[in-house]
């Protein structure tokens, strides 16, 4: 430790040469189109796909006096490694994460929102939660690579390196305040992890300036682990490269925790290739989006604006609509607050239509006993909505939305979503993923089968044509697509024919029944004439069962009519979309008149002037 101290003195001359006027108040401006002017606190390049771009300069290895040997990390690991999270919403996810798992702890919150840096007003990313918060010793961990000190089985994180990745892809600097009671003593912490500080004073090895306080007297008392000089080298470092100027600024930041928790602020956030910042704050109030994926939504066309709509795309680029799926269970006493107000759980399970439970044990020895539990059904708008897939969790957390694990272009199973925690199976390291392994493979050939069996047993039931094989099915079990749809039961009743069963309800209804039995009835619509002798069952009656011969020619003239019906659809679709062409041609047409008549009379009246 103090090896690493001396050499921050060091820096902190580096930096005191460099800058001959002494004055580091200069303040980046922020441009109306979001872009903002290069700063000497800044990066040069400030897109998080091109800041690891730089050439490495000659490394020291041997170590001065006094100062241990180790191996180092240099700053460009940093940018590598944070290059695991393709998502921006993959790395707040992995920040919401430390504080669920900081329930255990108590936490009762966490928010999220959009605040303004005290040096150059430019937005900064705030993350604060209530839990038990990090001692000095716990800080020091968080801030080291592959360290995690979470052993539990309950808990999300395992790698230790989701806070190092998640906030270096969300923005260039994280500083981290946390307060914490152990052991009889209370601290405060302050913690700062800079790519900017590292890549601007040209360190070779990543080197994190942290200061601690013993708040338990009810005032902040330095804590001094080396020297006061190594002590105040670090507070000068965070009061340079930080958007804090003085020590009272830090310790306000401290006011807004309580006794215990820990606020992290993401600064320096990262722009995408337009030179404008990749979280869009400035869209809606109440949320945080991805500019990039907002943008490629909205240039969709009309037919494809209900699907956008739907939650299996807002999430992509809505934090607030990934926020609300992201935890399977339901928190009852922890709230997630983005931008001021509470984010609503969602589980697309409690708002399936035709909703069926499936088990499943995998083959794992790890967990002999596990048992899989799968809800599946058709979504509420289906069949209009192409949407599929399996929303998949891992300890609670969603890793894997809208899964398809049907091919693309395969028209059955459209319609069907399903919802199961998979923790057989272990997650990649950035959560967006599992690992492939045989288990994952036998879970995706066993889902494929789940949503086939579902779709051969239940497209019926949102007016698609049913499946020939459940039709057979039906008939073996002496039921008809009608009692599938209506849940009706067979009549136990042996060799019942139609007359008799007519005669058994009110006189009145015997013509009725005798007209049924030459139709069969889909709820009260006709879809088929059935011969004599032809049984099944419609509005409680009873129809003699011919031979096999007229069974399929029934089948076959149901899937004729369905067919028909699915093609009368098409066509009043495309008559509707027709519509729709020749209302815009309309108003185009209407506008031009407009323009031209205005044509007309402009010039009418130059020449009456003339």
């Amino acid at each position: 430790m103090s090896g690493i101290l001396e050499k921050k003195t060091n820096v902190v001359e580096i930096l005191d040469s460099d800058d001959e006027d002494g004055d580091r108040s200069s303040r980046p401006e922020v441009q109306n189109n979001g872009t903002i002017e290069s700063d000497d606190r800044r990066l040069e390049n400030r897109s998080f796909w091109k800041a690891g771009v730089f050439d490495v300069g000659p490394v020291k290895w041997t170590p001065s006096q006094d100062e241990l040997e180790h191996a180092r990390v240099h700053p460009k690991f940093l940018h590598s490694n944070a290059t695991s999270h393709k998502w921006a919403f993959g790395a707040i996810a992995e920040l919401l994460d430390n504080a669920v798992d900081e329930i255990n702890n108590g936490a009762t919150f966490v928010k999220v929102d959009r605040i303004y840096s005290k040096r150059d007003n430019s937005p900064a990313l705030l993350f604060l939660d209530d839990g038990g918060g990090m001692d000095p010793e716990g800080m020091r961990k968080c801030m080291s690579l592959g360290y995690s000190t979470k052993k539990s089985n309950n808990t999300i994180g395992q790698y230790g390196n989701g806070f190092k990745t998640s906030t270096m892809r969300l923005g260039a600097d994280v500083i981290v305040f946390s307060r914490a009671f152990r052991k009889g003593k209370a601290t405060q912490s302050v913690g700062l992890l800079s790519y900017t500080f590292l890549r601007k004073t040209g360190q070779d090895d990543v080197i994190v300036p942290m200061i601690d306080f013993d708040i338990s007297k009810h005032w902040a008392e330095p804590l001094i682990y080396g020297s006061q000089d190594d002590w105040s080298t670090n507070l000068n470092t965070i009061l340079e490269w930080s958007p804090f100027t003085s020590k009272d600024h830090l310790m306000q930041q401290f006011e807004d925790i309580g006794p215990h928790g820990t606020k992290v602020l993401i600064y320096n956030l990262w722009l995408n290739d337009e030179g404008i910042y990749e979280l869009n704050f400035d869209e809606d109030d109440e949320d945080i989006k991805l500019r990039d994926e907002t943008n490629r939504s909205s240039k969709s066309s009309k037919k494809e604006a209900e699907k956008q709509a739907h939650i299996s795309n807002q999430l992509l680029h809505s934090l607030r609509a990934y926020a609300s799926m992201l935890y399977l269970k339901k928190f009852k006493k922890f709230k997630i607050f983005l931008r001021g107000k509470p984010v609503e759980q969602f589980n697309i399970a409690d708002d399936l239509k035709h909703p069926q439970v499936v088990t499943y044990r995998p083959q794992a020895n790890s967990m002999k006993d596990a048992v899989v539990v799968t809800t599946l059904g058709f979504i509420k708008e289906a069949p209009a909505l192409p949407i599929t897939g399996f929303n998949v969790y891992h300890k609670n957390r969603l890793i894997r939305p809208f899964w398809k694990v049907t091919g693309e272009g395969h028209s059955k199973g459209y319609g069907i979503v399903g919802v199961l925690e998979a923790n057989f199976i272990e997650p990649a390291h950035d959560k967006q993923d599992f690992e492939r392994s045989s288990l994952f493979s036998r879970l995706e050939l066993k889902l494929k089968q789940m949503q086939m069996e579902y779709w051969k047993n239940h497209c019926h039931l949102i007016g698609h044509q049913p499946d020939q094989s459940f039709l057979r099915k039906l008939h073996t079990q002496g039921q008809s697509v009608d009692q599938s749809i209506h849940g009706l039961p067979v009549d136990p009743r042996p060799n019942l024919t139609s007359q008799q069963t007519a005669n058994h309800g009110q006189s009145q209804n015997q013509s009725q029944s005798q007209n049924q039995s030459q139709t069969v009835y889909n709820n009260n619509i006709p879809v088929a004439r059935a011969p004599p002798g032809f049984a099944t069952m419609t509005s409680g009656f009873v129809q003699e069962v011919g031979s096999g011969n007229d069974i399929d020619r029934i089948i076959n003239e149901n899937i004729q009519l369905f067919t028909r019906r699915d093609q009368y659809v098409q066509k009043e679709n495309e008559l509707k979309s027709t519509v729709e062409d020749l209302e815009k041609q309309v108003a185009e047409t209407k506008r031009k008149c407009a323009e031209i008549s205005e044509r007309l009379e402009f010039l009418r009246r130059q020449k009456l002037v003339r």
